[in-house]
């Protein structure tokens, strides 16, 4: 064989074994999935950011006694109980209106609320209960199931009408 079909040949082999160029076919192919994926990392990021806006709503104790009944969990999140008093808890609040009882956490893990838990003597799995006007009223301690909290929530709402 001749040195230029040897050569010929091994340029030949090149080609076939090299990708194909990006062309804007090949892009234009490849625009759903990554429009898809765009949409899909900001839903993400929305629900991400909806997250810690209520996670930073529930943690303000600033608006106990501005006209609305609340209830304060005293909340560490490495205590089992104090998971379980919030699962509970939220469990109950499903069918309560914000308007008539306000829930809010006072976590140990932060300044804030270590020293609320500290002025109104109280440890973690704690849930405070406020009147209107910021005034305790009364206090349930440990795990206690949603049935349970349901009544003593409808209960503190009644008593604040």
């Amino acid at each position: 064989m001749s040195k230029s079909r040897k050569a010929t040949q091994r340029r030949k082999a090149k080609q076939a074994a090299a990708p194909a160029p990006k062309t804007r076919r090949s892009f234009l192919a490849m625009a759903p999935y990554i429009i898809g994926g765009i949409i899909v990392a900001g839903g993400i990021g929305y629900m991400g950011i909806s997250t810690v806006r209520a996670d930073l709503a529930e943690q303000d104790l600033s608006d106990i006694g501005n006209g609305i009944p609340t209830i304060v969990q005293v909340h560490d999140p490495a205590c089992g109980s104090c998971i379980i008093l919030e699962k509970e808890t939220r469990a109950a609040f499903s069918d309560i209106d914000e308007d008539d009882l306000a829930y809010r956490i006072a976590s140990l893990t932060s300044d804030v609320g270590s020293e609320f838990a500290a002025k109104h003597t109280a440890g973690f799995a704690t849930l405070l209960f406020f009147d209107a006007d910021g005034v305790l009223t009364d206090r349930i301690h440990g795990e206690t199931d949603r049935a349970e909290l349901k009544t003593a929530f409808q209960a503190h709402i009644d008593e604040n009408s």
